[in-house]
């Protein structure tokens, strides 16, 4: 078994290093994933948080997007006024937390200055505002 293993390694390496790349990157991706500090939840999970839990959404994206329609009760700061010590945000340590932007992507840093600043439950919206529109979940519009 061995030796068809190794023959076939020598033959095709190209396949060999490609696979064992794209092994490692699965598990850096993964152990990094575990590690960051936040949770990625769906829209469902978001409202339940927002139901029973009182949580707190911050919407990252620009003001006029935000104004455009954001999740009920969402307070806008844009990463340009983000900062953990903000007064919004002081008040609320204990409370679980949800980051949104457009398409979550750009959540990440915010959440991990969060969790850095002690906050216990950070957590983003998987898929952004793009996700919770899919699921056709409300939107409210202006400030």
């Amino acid at each position: 078994m061995s030796a068809q293993f190794s023959e076939f390694v020598t033959e095709h390496a190209a396949i060999a290093f490609a696979f064992a790349g794209v092994t490692v990157a699965l598990v850096y991706t993964e152990l990094s994933r575990l590690t960051r500090g936040y949770k990625a939840i769906t829209p469902a999970q978001l409202t339940a948080l927002i139901n029973h839990e009182n949580a707190l959404v911050i919407d990252i994206r620009a003001s006029a997007e935000f104004e455009k329609g954001h999740i009920v009760g969402a307070k806008n700061l844009t990463p340009s006024q983000f900062d953990p010590e903000n007064k919004v945000l002081a008040k609320v340590k204990e409370l679980p937390v949800v980051l949104v932007c457009r398409t979550g992507i750009t959540v990440s840093a915010p959440a991990k200055r969060l969790v850095k600043a002690g906050f216990s439950r950070v957590h983003v919206l998987d898929g952004g505002i793009a996700a919770w529109q899919q699921a056709e979940l409300p939107l409210a519009r202006g400030k």
